[in-house]
């Protein structure tokens, strides 16, 4: 009698599948443990690290420093501008209605207006 080849391939498989999951629910964990600690911050310094952290999303087309890229330079714009752009988007680009809304939306404006 020989033995089935496929046997080794489902249980990499397996295991494979397992270490993914188990990775997945450390790095909620990790993300619950960042999420308390930043509550310890002060109120203007967290605002400040979450629009850093939220501004991500715009360094694809606005460049690294936002000086301008695909899209153009937002840096230094007007914040109440960019709030309206991030909710109500600009027709004819990538960038759509509700891209971000509410608070998000403010301290991602607040961020780039700030820049210079």
């Amino acid at each position: 009698m020989r033995n089935n080849p496929i046997v080794p391939y489902i249980l990499i498989m397996a295991l494979g599948i397992a270490l993914i999951f188990f990775l997945s629910l450390d790095g909620v964990e990790k993300q619950k443990e960042a999420a308390e600690g930043a509550d310890g911050a002060t109120t203007e310094t967290a605002d400040a690290e979450d629009g850093a952290a939220l501004v991500q999303t715009c360094i694809g087309c606005h460049g690294q420093d936002l000086k301008g890229g695909m899209g153009p330079e937002i840096a230094g714009l007007d914040a109440d501008r960019i709030v309206d752009v991030l909710e109500n988007g600009i027709e004819g680009t990538p960038m759509t209605p509700g891209m971000k809304t509410g608070d998000e939306a403010k301290k991602i404006a607040e961020y780039i207006s700030s820049l210079e």
